[in-house]
C-alpha cells in the first residue's frame, strides 16, 4: 500500500479542521488515519505537544489551547504530566485546576533563602540567620518540591 502524503494549509485549529474534513485517499475512499506531527512552531508549544501527545482525537483542542492558553496554563499542563506524570485531558480537563506551586528563575537554594525571609521557618533574628544551612534547606526542600528547566528557563515547583 502506498502512502500518499497530503499537504496542508497553513492556519489554526479551524483551517484543520477544514483540511482534514472530507479527505479521500488515492482511492477515492475516506481516509481514516492521519499522521501528527509537530514540525515548527514555539519551543513551548513543542514541549506541550511532547507531554499531551496530539492525535486525531485531540489535535483540533491542542491547536486551540497553543493558541488561548496563557504560557503559565502552558507550563502548568508541561509540569503535572511531563514531570510529575499526572494525567491529562486537553479536551475536558482545565490547566487551572492543577494544583501546583511554580516558582520561576529559583533553584531550591533560592526557595530556601526566601521561606526564610518570608518567615515560614518563623522568626529568625538577621544577626543569627547568617548561621543557617541554607544548603540543608535547601535537600529538605527537596522531598516536596522539585527542580526542573523548560525552555532555558529554571522553576522549582511542588505538586499537590
Amino acid at each position: 500500500m502506498e502512502l500518499h502524503p497530503v499537504k496542508m494549509k497553513p492556519g489554526g485549529p479551524q483551517t484543520a479542521l477544514t483540511n482534514i474534513t472530507g479527505r479521500v485517499n488515492a482511492y477515492g475512499q475516506p481516509v481514516e488515519e492521519f499522521e501528527i506531527q509537530f514540525i515548527n512552531g514555539f519551543v513551548l508549544d513543542s514541549k506541550l505537544a511532547r507531554a499531551i501527545e496530539p492525535s486525531q482525537c485531540n489535535i483540533i483542542a491542542m491547536m486551540e489551547a497553543m493558541e488561548t492558553w496563557t504560557e503559565e496554563q502552558k507550563l502548568k499542563v508541561i509540569i503535572a504530566v511531563g514531570e510529575g506524570g499526572a494525567s491529562f485531558d486537553i479536551m475536558a480537563d482545565d490547566p487551572d485546576d492543577i494544583e501546583i506551586d511554580l516558582y520561576s528563575d529559583m533553584t531550591l537554594e533560592d526557595l530556601a533563602y526566601q521561606f526564610v525571609d518570608e518567615g515560614l521557618f518563623g522568626e529568625i533574628p538577621e544577626r543569627l540567620s547568617f548561621y543557617l544551612d541554607y544548603q540543608a534547606i535547601a535537600r529538605d526542600l527537596g522531598h516536596d518540591y522539585a527542580e526542573t528547566c523548560i525552555c532555558g528557563d529554571h522553576y522549582v515547583y511542588r505538586l499537590a
